[in-house]
């Protein structure tokens, strides 16, 4: 959402305001209501993630939402990740807008879809036939949105178990990493779940950053060893960044640089948790040795 938030910004004049969050990633509400109280008559709209793709955050949507009817602002929610992990309802979230992608369900990439309320005024990217309403001109890739059509209704319809399952996986890798290595930071909201069981994590999502380390150097010993997993920073330029979301979170920025993130799927079992805790120990002492050396 950034970079066309910021493309707004260069070239259409817009004023583009960044919200604080919290150590957990997520937003400051507060915050949110005094922004729209000051300025909310000349706020075209707000968009937040519904869950983070880094740490797992999900946001409080509710409050969002409400803090933006009581001036009139539409909101838009980014749901690529919460598809499939967790409950999702359009209509009841009270959002203007709300984006998914097939590619995060098993579904084919480059495929999603915007929904928007009937009455919402869109300002077409796209010129031509005048399909979709006007709102998206061109002719449509129909097996390729009916094949995300049948991975998203899937996803839907087994969310509730998935989340159960990967959850309990998610829990034992978040054990495992720091029984291997106990100076492990796990970033984002922990517990997953408050004790009136609002789901504050996403099920299949746990992020550590690892003090002394490199992300990539931990992500390639990590490769060697048959072990998948991401960095969940950006590189420029091909130079290693850190995350901005951990910045944001108010991580130092060296320690932001050692984070690796864990992403769990349906084919994830325990003997993939246990491979990781076996390969990790050696890979940390190689990266900090590393690290060590180059510093």
């Amino acid at each position: 959402m950034l970079d066309p938030a910021f493309w707004l910004a260069e070239h259409a004049g817009a004023q583009v305001v960044l919200l604080d969050v919290d150590a957990d990633g997520r937003l400051d509400t507060d915050a949110l209501r005094a922004e729209l109280d000051a300025h909310g008559h000349e706020t075209a709209f707000v968009s937040v993630m519904w869950a983070n793709n880094e740490i797992g955050t999900v946001q409080p949507l509710d409050q969002v939402v409400a803090a933006a009817r009581r001036h009139g602002v539409p909101v838009h929610a980014d749901a690529v990740q919460a598809l499939g992990q967790v409950p999702l309802d359009f209509a009841a979230s009270g959002l203007d807008a709300l984006t998914v992608s097939g590619h995060k369900v098993g579904g084919p990439h480059g495929v999603g879809a915007l929904l928007a309320r009937r009455e919402l005024e869109l300002t077409p990217v796209l010129h031509g036939g005048g399909q979709e309403r006007g709102v998206r001109s061109g002719t449509l890739d129909v097996p390729v949105a009916r094949s995300f059509a049948v991975a998203a209704e899937l996803a839907v319809a087994e969310q509730e178990d998935f989340a159960e399952r990967v959850g309990r996986l998610r829990d034992e890798l978040v054990s495992a990493v720091v029984g291997a290595v106990p100076d492990a930071v796990l970033r984002g909201p922990w517990p997953a779940t408050t004790t009136e069981g609002e789901v504050r994590r996403l099920p299949a999502n746990a992020l550590f950053t690892f003090e002394g380390c490199e992300g990539d150097s931990l992500l390639y010993l990590l490769d060697a060893a048959g072990v998948a997993c991401s960095t969940g920073s950006a590189c420029q330029a091909g130079v290693p960044q850190p995350s901005h979301v951990l910045l944001a979170a108010g991580v130092p920025e060296q320690v932001a640089r050692g984070a690796l993130r864990f992403s769990l799927g349906r084919t994830s079992t325990r003997a993939d948790i246990e491979a990781l805790a076996a390969a990790l120990p050696d890979a940390i002492d190689r990266a900090r040795q590393a690290g060590m050396t180059t510093g």
